[in-house]
């Protein structure tokens, strides 16, 4: 079993590569997050523009509803989601091949065109770039079954592994 990719630092560390790519070559981004489709946020940039996990959350649910709009009206699988406003517009893509989804918030002053090609380069560099690694393997003593949870034991549990029992 591998790490979930929002717990691999890996996947954060390519993903980061790849927003930070995209945001150089358009300078309108103002938001970019990966994000896994069940909410979590593997990563974004810049800091302190979007509040990261609302974002995350909100945009998993949209990719979830626009890909079964896709199925239920029989047209193939879900390419991406463009949310238009007069002051930009978020764009949504899944990463090939991976649960992760490619969200991205554009300025007003970028192209619609524009930022969809640069957003499908970084979901497909992000893609290629996991393709070229393996996968990083969960530390498999953290996996092993704990006595103390087994047994119901608690605050031996807590002690354990350094965290306060309530």
């Amino acid at each position: 079993m591998s790490l979930a990719p929002h717990l691999d630092p890996v996947v954060v560390d390519l993903g980061r590569r790849a927003l930070l790519d995209m945001g150089e070559v358009s300078r309108s981004l103002v938001y970019g997050s990966f994000l896994t489709d069940d909410g979590f946020e593997v990563v974004h940039v810049p800091d302190g523009k979007v509040d990261a996990n609302r974002f995350a959350s909100m945009a998993s649910s949209i990719q979830a509803l626009s890909e079964a709009v896709a199925r239920e009206v029989r047209i193939g699988s879900s390419e991406y989601v463009i949310i238009a406003s007069e002051k930009g517009h978020v764009i949504q893509l899944r990463v090939p091949g991976h649960p992760v989804v490619l969200g991205a918030l554009f300025g007003d002053d970028e192209t619609l065109g524009k930022a969809l090609s640069v957003a499908r380069r970084c979901a497909q560099q992000l893609a290629a770039s996991l393709a070229d690694r393996p996968a990083v393997q969960p530390d498999a003593a953290a996996h092993e079954p704990d006595a103390a949870v087994e047994h119901g034991d608690a605050r031996a549990h807590a002690d354990a592994h350094g965290v306060p029992a309530l």
